[in-house]
């Protein structure tokens, strides 16, 4: 069992702005569920007889792990487990080697992590686990696929952390994955820039390379953005950060994600719905990178253009939440 000091060490209490909104979405769901208990009985499952969500198939095949793999045992920080993120998991240490780890140079590696999670495995809204079911299952929130592309860095001796915002997301973005559900909207609208978001980094050559490995090439054509490379950010493309919530941490904070494991207890039918929009948007991006030819001609083009603007909200009965 971890001492106070261990806990605080490792960074598993929430920083100020984070538990900031850590309470203020728990407060905005419990609010909204409250207020809103008809729409919860009517929509808390999808009906038998409804198109239901389906999970993507796993696109890669898992390989076989030997105890003779090396793999970094260091307990410095940024290299040692940490909450939701073991990097000595077998499943992370088969992978990291199949992608080079301790062969190829600290960046080549980073950058095949990248560009497997983001490429290769597929969002999906459920609760934390392990970083190990996740690459088995190929699928998870931003914050699980966050985690597997830092355990990867970490198991292959990359220090790795993360990096979280408050923000609020493009319009076409923001149809997908909250517009679709009608209590999932009225909380994302009710929380005043609450939700959190987050994106990985690697520390390359002296310096912490950004990592958003959360959407695939189909979602960020889909929502008329640049597929990002390895060192692009998230921050202005897709997501817009609320000024002074940007933060850096080694370890997801105990507590996070507590607001969503309630609600796919509580309304499960709310996080089937998102889900589907999720493969709806993918299959959507297919279809426009394939009219514009492959993905680079789609690249080119996008990146011509200038930048989607976020929504405007009309947060009634919500303070704006201040960072300070």
């Amino acid at each position: 069992m971890l001492t106070f000091h261990e806990i605080k060490e490792k960074g598993l209490i929430p920083q100020k702005p984070q538990f900031k909104m850590m309470v203020g979405g728990g407060l905005a769901l419990t609010k909204t569920l409250i207020l809103n208990l008809s729409d919860l009985k009517k929509l808390r499952k999808i009906p038998a007889k409804n198109q239901r969500y389906h999970r993507t198939k796993r696109s890669y095949d898992l390989p076989k792990y030997d105890s003779s793999l090396k793999y970094c045992r260091s307990n410095e920080k940024y290299l040692r487990p940490t909450l939701w993120c073991d990097p000595t998991e077998k499943e992370v240490v088969a992978l990291a080697h199949q992608l080079g780890a301790y062969q190829k140079s600290d960046r080549e590696f980073a950058e095949a992590a990248f560009e497997f999670v983001k490429e290769k495995m597929t969002l999906e809204i459920l609760p934390f686990n392990t970083v190990s079911e996740t690459i088995r299952r190929g699928t998870g929130t931003c914050i699980h696929l966050i985690s597997v592309f830092i355990a990867l860095c970490r198991a292959a001796g990359i220090k790795a952390r993360y990096k979280m915002f408050a923000m609020n997301m493009i319009q076409a973005w923001y149809d997908t994955t909250i517009n679709v559900d009608p209590l999932i909207k009225k909380w994302y609208d009710s929380m005043g820039y609450f939700m959190i978001e987050g994106e990985g980094e690697a520390y390359i050559d002296g310096e912490w390379v950004v990592a958003h490995v959360g959407p695939r090439a189909e979602r960020q054509a889909a929502g008329g953005v640049p597929v990002t490379r390895f060192g692009e950010d998230s921050l202005g493309s897709w997501f817009f950060a609320i000024p002074g919530s940007i933060m850096y941490m080694e370890s997801i904070p105990l507590g996070l994600g507590g607001a969503l494991r309630f609600l796919n207890k509580l309304a499960p039918g709310s996080m089937e719905r998102v889900n589907m929009s999720i493969q709806k948007q993918i299959e959507k991006g297919k279809e426009i990178i394939t009219q514009a030819g492959g993905i680079d001609p789609y690249n080119l083009e996008a990146r011509k253009k200038k930048g989607p603007k976020a929504p405007k909200l009309k947060l009634k009965g919500q303070e704006q939440i201040v960072f300070e």
